[in-house]
């Protein structure tokens, strides 16, 4: 119940922050969904996310830029990482993840856009990534202060 009152926070947050926000389109991932299911075996044998950071703050920005950043991961677990999917949780931000595998062991990277246009104030945007991994989703978190000039 915790968990649902939390991601209806973020969500009214989200919708707050961004003004045109798509409902169908986003959701945060619920990690009690995402264990049903699965053994200890079978998540052993998964690709897993080992992010070099998870939350980015670009610091105070112009607005009217766009700002590119890069999240860098390395796969630690013992199969080919595949990202399926990305989803942003606004769509001044945008990304171009990787299509091909990363082997265990080898590092991968997802690319992020934030168009700074119309914004004003701090802010926080989010990126689903969703890979063949365990969890199936993993959060990134953008933080940024846009000011005008």
């Amino acid at each position: 119940m915790k968990t649902k009152i939390k991601h209806c926070i973020i969500f009214c947050f989200l919708l707050w922050s961004c003004g045109h926000h798509d409902n169908s389109t986003y959701k945060l991932p619920d990690t009690e969904e995402q264990t049903n299911g699965i053994s200890e075996q079978q998540k052993a044998n998964l690709p897993k996310f080992l992010f070099e950071n998870t939350t980015h703050n670009l610091g105070e920005i112009i607005q009217g830029k766009q700002v590119t950043d890069t999240f860098h991961f390395k796969n630690i677990g013992n199969s080919n990482l595949l990202i399926s999917d990305v989803k942003t949780s606004c769509g001044c931000t945008t990304t171009s993840p990787l299509k091909e595998p990363v082997k265990p062991g080898e590092e991968g990277k997802v690319p992020v856009s934030f168009d700074t246009t119309n914004k004003d104030g701090e802010g926080t945007v989010y990126v689903i990534v969703t890979a063949n991994t365990y969890p199936a989703q993993t959060v990134l978190t953008i933080k940024a202060n846009v000011v005008k000039q």
